[in-house]
């Protein structure tokens, strides 16, 4: 019996050493391109008709006129009529999700993960359709939520609908999923770089060229075509929210960013604990009450909280524009940032529909407002935007898509070092007491763990070379299974080998044999390793990668496979097993958990003690 090279599969490549790269993108990427420039317009198309959508619905149903113009419930002359507003909204959110899908419930994000961890990147059509309208619904009755993450959900939904169309694999469909969420994102708030950051941060669960490429297409084609938009007057050309020029904030003035950045940490705890103790409180609600009817007193509760401060209805896109623009008090601030937090974690605790973008970039910037009236070295409005990046880091837990969110909502480049200290402490602050975003804890609570920290896989960074077994039994075709069971003694590292070469004449390796069949013929007095031995289903080879070993094994069921030489696959150089492999990232651990001393100072001994040393030595002589 002869061992080929082609033992290892087609279907598994072995690159050798010499022939590693830096990425393992192929030009399999290509063909996907055009579907991600196709998705990057429809995505945009359909979150813009999302806006017009809340716009027409706010406009119904505070101001009873026809139009698609984004304005604020707060300056509606209704008076108390104006709770039932957001109760009726929160009655047809109900009904969609008990009759529709009950999958527009939810502030989108945590459900778009949701479908790339559990479902395979597939999202129902009827989606795409229901969460829009739903969302609509929900913030044009006054629901004081952000667009952006229905938008998200929705643009996602296309995505995984064109990959649905083709035969794609999973983790092709999800980076077409994650590429129509960030052009909704880019298309609403004319934000490419922060929207495909957004992706590959928090959607993607990967920093690869094959995800990575398709969402900053996808971003930069829904933006490229707002920018056409805007010069046909379609949409305005300015940045959402364009701030007057400033001098730098630098020098001591940065430690007023990191405060903020502290607070905002803080802050993303207490928001993402009203948001969970309200929705356990709607559960317990659930015993008596079916989920359907909860939207309905999250709604009054919204209802009531317009009265008290009518800014904290809605999107509140202008609202924020204020806070950037240094308009509001402490005191309208702190009334702003009681009232949104209230019935912003209510509302969302009881299931309606709706996003918590908008509304962290508000209460941050309420947080940076009200302190900045404190603070030197800039203005409360300078602050307050300071602060907006700075919530969005410790909530989102994303720090570099608040920097440059911030910075591409504004166009303010003098605040970039602040955004920078800011958001940086806010996330430091958010990761060491919170387990868990806000985003991930809805993930985690229907039975899935999230990772989000991203690193070099240790199994890409190790040969075969350097952990397989060189010291091995092997056996011969004529042996008889009875003597070979019984030259291996109790306990002896060759009984524990679990995978036996068999060597030819030449000292070629012929086949294997499993300690499983050593086992079942040791009774036999006559059965010899030639009736039982296999022709090994992969081999490897020492200067395979891990990683690709690793795939082998998993993909083919295998504890153990021959090590060859890749000149010549009969010449055996040892066996690699499943413990091998964590051998990896035993070294990983080592570095990570190891400490120790590589340099250490000496004290410097004074020219008066050094000259007694020399005449010590001297007479000593």
């Amino acid at each position: 019996m002869e061992i080929s090279q082609r033992a290892a599969g087609p279907h598994f490549p072995e690159p050798a050493e010499h022939e590693l790269g830096d990425f393992t993108a192929t030009p399999e990427l290509l063909r996907l391109v055009p579907l991600a420039l196709i998705i990057g317009v429809l995505s945009a198309g359909v979150s813009l008709l999302l806006l017009d959508m809340i716009g027409f619905v706010t406009n119904l149903a505070y101001y009873h006129r026809i139009s698609v113009r984004l304005v604020s419930p707060g300056a509606s002359t209704l008076g108390v009529v104006a709770v039932a507003i957001p109760v009726l909204g929160g009655l047809a959110v109900g009904l969609m999700a008990r009759f529709g899908s009950e999958q527009i419930r939810g502030h989108g994000i945590p459900e778009a993960m949701e479908r790339i961890l559990i479902n395979g990147s597939k999202v129902q059509p009827r989606l795409a359709i229901l969460k829009p309208v739903s969302s609509a619904i929900s913030i044009g009755t006054g629901g004081p939520f952000g667009a952006e993450g229905p938008i998200i959900l929705t643009g996602g939904a296309i995505g995984s609908i064109m990959g649905q169309h083709f035969r794609l694999t999973a983790a092709q469909r999800r980076a077409l999923l994650v590429a129509g969420a960030a052009a909704g994102m880019s298309a609403v708030f004319g934000t490419p770089v922060a929207a495909a950051l957004f992706g590959v941060e928090l959607l993607a669960f990967e920093f690869k060229p094959r995800s990575m490429v398709l969402i900053a297409l996808a971003s930069a084609t829904a933006d490229g075509l707002r920018m056409v938009m805007a010069v046909h007057g379609l949409v305005s050309p300015q940045p959402l929210f364009p701030v007057p020029g400033h001098p730098p904030i630098s020098g001591v003035a940065l430690l007023g960013a990191a405060a903020i950045g502290l607070a905002a940490g803080l802050a993303a705890w207490l928001l993402t604990q009203a948001v969970y103790r309200a929705e356990d409180a709607f559960k317990k609600v659930g015993e008596r009450l079916h989920w359907m009817w909860w939207p309905m007193i999250g709604g009054l509760v919204i209802g009531l909280g317009g009265l008290i401060d009518p800014q904290a209805l809605g999107v509140g896109y202008g609202t924020i524009h204020a806070q950037l623009l240094g308009k509001l008090g402490i005191a309208a601030l702190l009334t702003l940032l009681a009232v949104k937090l209230i019935i912003w974690s209510v509302g969302l605790g009881s299931g309606t529909s709706g996003g918590i973008l908008a509304p962290v970039l508000m209460m941050g910037a309420c947080l940076g407002g009200i302190l900045g009236h404190v603070l030197p070295g800039a203005s409360p409005g300078t602050w307050a935007l300071v602060g907006l990046a700075a919530a969005l880091g410790g909530v989102m837990r994303s720090p570099f898509t608040a920097i440059v969110f911030a910075f591409e909502l504004t166009h303010d480049q003098n605040s970039l070092l602040a955004l920078l200290v800011a958001a940086t402490v806010a996330h430091l602050v958010s990761v060491l007491i919170l387990k868990r975003s806000i985003l991930t804890e809805k993930v985690a609570r229907r039975g899935f763990h999230v990772m989000r920290e991203y690193a070099v896989d240790p199994l890409e960074a190790a040969f075969v070379r350097d952990v397989m077994e060189t010291d091995l039994y092997t056996t011969q075709p004529s042996t008889r299974l009875s003597d070979l069971h019984g030259s291996l003694p109790e306990g002896s590292a060759e009984r524990r080998q679990r995978l036996y070469p068999v060597l030819g004449a030449d000292d070629e390796l012929v086949a294997v044999l499993p300690w499983s069949s050593v086992l079942a013929g040791r009774a036999s007095a006559t059965r010899e390793v030639r009736d039982v031995m296999i022709r090994p289903t992969a081999v490897a080879y020492p200067d395979e990668v891990l990683r690709s070993v690793a795939d082998r094994m998993a993909a083919l069921g295998l504890g153990a496979v021959p090590v060859v030489s890749r000149a010549n696959a009969g010449d055996l150089e040892g066996i690699i097993t499943q413990f091998n492999l964590l051998q990896a990232r035993e070294r990983l651990l080592q570095e990570e958990r190891h400490a120790e001393r590589v340099l250490t100072l000496r004290r410097a001994r004074p020219a008066s003690e050094r000259a007694w040393s020399g005449y010590a030595t001297w007479r000593g002589r």
